[in-house]
């Protein structure tokens, strides 16, 4: 079964391959084009796009160790966390975009991760951002939530790459790692009109409790109409930016669940949608487990549950771990002798600040932490799910994917 579940993974990750993906949407190299790509899959989108359009120039930034052989300069910066690299590199970009006229055709690869590689700091320092980064990404708050602070103290998120090409063309195309592909949060937007607004930024500092006094400083001038707010909906400038999703975790879903049912398995897919902290959302499929074994859902077992989506952790422990490590950890607690075979991964092949992608659980997962002495509640209370399945030997390390479309998820049903 864990083969089954490992080969559902790579076979999604093959079928939404992003070098495939743009290869598939480039149509003839317009005069004056110019690309960037920036994110976890920055490498093969920028390699499809530079064998598509060859005469344009430009560059790509990854996380450090991203790095793949193309022509074009590949960057590398800091993620999850910003870095010097990630402040040069928005330097770059922001200059490229500034260099264009109305001739000219700005093509930009989006992935998630863009947020921290591309990182201009403005009303706080590096380190402030770096710090704030931090807690944001520790206090359970959701992927838009942290977007909209760090669109409010970047002078290139939240549209500001597209305001700084204008009246360029820019096309922008993403490969969407958030749930619902808001266009606007993946990799914070540069090139999407920002719904959100400096009083939302200081209104998630409040309800995470997060003391920043100079964010706060520059939220609070920015709310007072002291500062300019970032593009929106309706400006002139996006009427010469086309973004478009070329991918999205719905898609990563659709491919594993093919995968299933070409090996003879059902499949349900949940929701590519899921944003629940992740010990409320094992609960769920608990839940749905025995439910499906209780014969109340549609179907009668054995199939495969699917689920996409990002979970949050709020981290007070001091353990390491991810969001799909902490989750399998709390399925295991909620399911306790009587198991599943799982495995949740994030399709980029890291699962929050580890080595790992995820971990796989099996039916006697419970009964072997107990003859290991471990005790998994405890595990899970110190945030140390990555300590837990490294013991177990059930992690899973791919490496990195160069792929991003946020979490897969599957839980297999067996029968009474």
């Amino acid at each position: 079964m864990r083969e089954v579940l490992e080969g559902a993974f790579w076979h999604a990750l093959a079928v939404t391959d992003p070098e495939r993906r743009v290869r598939e949407e480039l149509g003839p190299e317009p005069e004056g084009a110019h690309l960037l790509a920036v994110g976890k899959a920055a490498g093969p989108m920028l390699a499809a796009a530079e064998a598509a359009w060859p005469d344009a120039r430009g560059f790509g930034v990854v996380p450090h160790g991203y790095r793949q052989g193309i022509r074009l300069p590949l960057f590398e910066a800091g993620h999850p966390v910003p870095d010097q690299d990630s402040i040069a590199a928005g330097e770059r970009a922001l200059a490229l975009a500034r260099s264009l006229g109305e001739e000219d055709t700005l093509l930009v690869l989006i992935s998630g991760g863009g947020s921290a590689l591309l990182s201009l700091p403005w009303g706080v320092s590096l380190e402030e951002k770096q710090a704030l980064t931090e807690a944001l990404l520790k206090s359970g708050a959701t992927i838009h939530e942290i977007n909209a602070v760090r669109k409010h103290l970047s002078r290139i998120k939240g549209g500001r790459l597209a305001e700084a090409a204008y009246p360029a063309r820019v096309i922008a195309l993403i490969y969407s790692d958030v749930p619902g592909d808001d266009v606007s949060v993946v990799a914070s937007g540069p090139t999407a009109p920002d719904p959100s607004t400096f009083e939302d930024a200081l209104s998630v500092l409040d309800r995470y409790r997060l003391d920043f006094p100079r964010a706060r400083a520059h939220l609070e001038a920015g709310a007072r109409g002291e500062l300019p707010e970032t593009p929106k909906p309706g400006s002139p400038i996006f009427s010469r930016v086309e973004n478009r999703v070329i991918a999205g975790n719905a898609d990563l879903l659709r491919a594993a669940a093919d995968y299933l049912n070409q090996k003879g398995h059902r499949t349900l897919i949940l929701s590519d949608r899921f944003t629940l902290e992740a010990k409320a959302l094992a609960r769920a499929h608990a839940e749905m487990v025995q439910s499906a074994r209780d014969r109340a859902l549609p179907g009668r077992p054995p199939f495969f549950l699917i689920s996409g989506g990002e979970a949050s952790v709020r981290v007070t422990g001091p353990g390491r771990g991810g969001r799909n490590q902490e989750f399998l950890l709390a399925l295991l607690l909620a399911f306790g002798p009587r198991g599943v075979h799982a495995l949740a991964a994030d399709s980029d092949g890291k699962d929050g600040p580890t080595d790992a992608a995820g971990a796989f659980l099996t039916p006697d997962s419970f009964h072997r932490a107990l003859a290991l002495g471990l005790d998994p509640r405890e595990y899970l209370e110190k945030n140390d799910s990555y300590g837990f399945f490294e013991i177990m030997g059930d992690l899973f390390k791919p490496g990195p994917t160069a792929n991003n479309l946020n979490d897969l998820r599957l839980v297999f049903v067996a029968g009474k």
